[in-house]
């Protein structure tokens, strides 16, 4: 008895099998491994078999429409396409999950709001997903506060105003959305917070071109 005792009881007081978990979870733990394995393999296929190609093939068929995007009388075929190449819809709707999709709804939610089809504009510039651009990123949330501000969704207008000049710290997207931040501040009578965001402007981008600008804008928020 003493001795089943020393095979099982450790000189610390604790069981000396610390493997026992292991031992009687086998079965289980050996399912859960595989289907690990196989969840990583799946993916690792849907990426090289399904999307790859795709994107592929949506950047290939892309071109035409960024061409006529570039033309503002062919804007809706850029939108709709030509009968030989897809438009922005077809491309962003068929290639869901690529880098081209992608793009294609910020180039839909610019081409929109040039055609004031407001709604439009912020239901495709909502099915961008941020890459991490310092450029685009910031320019599909002020695009989204534009439209909003065109609504006249003041509330929305400045929340994605803030998120589009909080997102990077670049001379050229910041000052702008910081901008049309304070005309919509002063829309809602908020002259104090519109005054707050000419400011910045002065302190934070002094040679931009809203920097150059703002002095009136300023003067006429401090004014109210």
């Amino acid at each position: 008895m003493a001795n089943n005792q020393k095979d099982t009881i450790s000189h610390s007081g604790k069981p000396a099998n610390t493997g026992s978990f292991v031992l009687e979870n086998k079965k289980s733990l050996a399912f859960i491994g595989g289907a690990i394995v196989a969840l990583i393999l799946l993916y690792i296929g849907y990426q090289k078999f399904y999307l790859a190609p795709r994107a592929e093939k949506a950047a290939n068929e892309m071109f035409k429409a960024e061409e006529y995007a570039a033309v503002d009388s062919l804007s809706d075929r850029a939108i709709n396409g030509d009968g030989s190449y897809p438009g922005f819809e077809k491309i962003a709707e068929e290639y869901s999950s690529t880098k081209s999709a992608n793009i294609a709804n910020a180039y839909l939610g610019g081409l929109y709001l040039k055609k004031g089809q407001y709604q439009k504009a912020i239901d495709a510039l909502g099915n961008y997903s941020s890459t991490g651009s310092p450029v685009v990123d910031p320019l599909v949330l002020g695009m989204l506060g534009d439209a909003y501000s065109e609504l006249k969704d003041y509330d929305q207008a400045v929340t994605y105003y803030k998120k589009a000049s909080d997102k990077s710290d670049n001379p050229f997207t910041a000052p702008l959305f910081l901008k049309k931040l304070g005309l919509v501040y002063e829309e809602q009578k908020d002259f104090k917070s519109a005054a707050d965001a000419y400011n910045k402007i002065k302190e934070n981008y002094p040679n931009s071109y809203e920097a150059s600008v703002i002095d009136t804008y300023l003067a006429r928020a401090e004014a109210k």
